[in-house]
């Protein structure tokens, strides 16, 4: 009877150790698979992760169904892109978790576009206008230098919640800033012949990309942001590029693509679809993959 006890014993223990160990593990919930990425590098082990959003969904217009609230209410730390990107589902989410960790202005909010230079940002904000952000472009993951910041402020928010693992933090943020400075060098020498290429957007999400490698963005086929394109605005951008040729037409994979089909068909120039963000496709699933992917759809539409 000793014996059976002392084995239930060990195995309760191990079992509450197993559950302590999972207990220390930030659980951090990202709003866009990017985030997530970024956190997986900079966390590892010491933190669990997932995104709010897939990467074939357009992340201004989600539903904060039970199933998201109940993740909500569980997180240690919610990372968002901020910016009003997540204006339309992002407050309701908080308020319906009942989680005050993750509330604006607490330590487990953490708004990535706060930490970036930011373009896009107009001079007065009017409704009839579409769909424009007051603090600017919230598409910010999209220039590489934008990651490396949020990377730095990011590792030190880790490190704030969880100073016990503070050194792992800061190794790995360490480990990840090397590389992807190594990799930003080789994405802007293997992009070079970009520059300075026209190209048609769908939406004003490629901005970021487009102009961290030179490229010039002639036409979008929204008339206004958010406003899906118009037979009348196709037709004047069809107009356009019989005038003056772009090179492509591009959007991202969560798009319709019918518009950018239409220009291409009819204008003769490549329609590319790039990935946008993490986990778009095969080629697409981390953040070296997104970038090394969105590059080479790029190139090889420019030949």
């Amino acid at each position: 009877m000793n014996t059976i006890n002392r084995t239930l014993a060990s195995l309760l223990l191990g079992a509450a150790a197993i559950a302590s160990g999972q207990a220390q593990a930030l659980n951090v919930l990202a709003c866009e698979p990017e985030w997530e990425a970024l956190a997986r590098e900079l966390g590892g082990d010491k933190i669990t992760a997932s995104s709010a959003t897939s990467a074939l969904q357009d992340p201004h217009r989600i539903e904060a169904r039970p199933s998201l609230i109940a993740r909500t209410r569980n997180a240690d730390l919610l990372v968002c892109t901020g910016l009003d990107l997540e204006a339309g589902w992002l407050p309701l989410l908080v308020q319906q978790s009942g989680n005050g960790k993750v509330a604006p202005g607490q330590p487990g909010f953490f708004e990535a576009g706060g930490f970036v230079p930011r373009i896009g940002i107009p001079a007065s904000v009017d409704r009839g206008d579409g769909d424009v952000h007051a603090a600017g472009n919230p598409h910010v993951h999209l220039n590489p230098h934008n990651i490396a910041l949020v990377a730095a402020a990011l590792a030190r928010r880790l490190a704030e919640l969880d100073p016990a693992n503070a050194a792992l933090y800061q190794g790995r943020h360490k480990d990840f800033a090397a590389r992807w400075g190594a990799a930003t060098l080789r994405w802007e020498r293997r992009a070079a012949p970009l520059r300075n290429m026209d190209v048609v957007e769908h939406h004003k999400n490629m901005d970021y990309l487009l102009g961290w490698l030179g490229m010039r963005v002639v036409g979008t086929l929204e008339s206004k942001p958010g406003v899906e394109p118009s037979a009348a605005h196709l037709g004047k951008l069809l107009s356009q590029q019989q005038r003056n040729p772009a090179k492509m037409v591009v959007r991202g994979a969560y798009q319709d693509g019918r518009a950018s089909q239409w220009l291409s068909q009819r204008g003769k120039i490549p329609a590319v679809v790039l990935p946008y963000t993490v986990g778009a496709d095969a080629q697409s699933g981390n953040l070296f993959a997104l970038f090394d992917s969105s590059i080479e759809r790029l190139l090889a539409a420019a030949k």
